[in-house]
């Protein structure tokens, strides 16, 4: 994929709309229109915007890692998920490992209840 592929790949699965993503990026829709019809590609300036929009690294998106393998799909995050990776981040590392073992259990017991 090239780079605006990858960013229209992540527009969508976010599920913004091309609109809400140029706004919160400080991008103009002509420009991004450009980016669909012309084969332009985003300017350098605008890399940083549009890796905070779409909630990416810049080596995600210039390179595709984690994006471009096949199968992969980008996880949508809501406001619960983000409350329990702020959690997650403020443990320390065996407390992660705890965490990460309690995690695989119960989905575990959930896939035994559902039998």
């Amino acid at each position: 994929m090239t780079i605006t592929e990858r960013i229209f790949y992540l527009i969508k699965a976010r599920g913004m709309s091309q609109n809400s993503f140029g706004k919160a990026a400080g991008i103009a829709p002509s420009t991004i229109s450009d980016w669909k019809t012309k084969g332009h590609t985003p300017s350098a300036d605008k890399i940083m915007d549009i890796c905070r929009v779409l909630e990416v690294t810049p080596e995600i998106l210039l390179t595709g890692k984690g994006i471009d393998e096949p199968d992969v799909t980008v996880p949508k995050i809501d406001y619960k998920g983000k409350q329990l990776l702020l959690e997650y981040e403020s443990l320390n590392e065996d407390d992660k490992k705890r965490l990460l073992v309690y995690a695989k259990k119960l989905g575990e017991l959930t896939k035994l209840e559902d039998i």
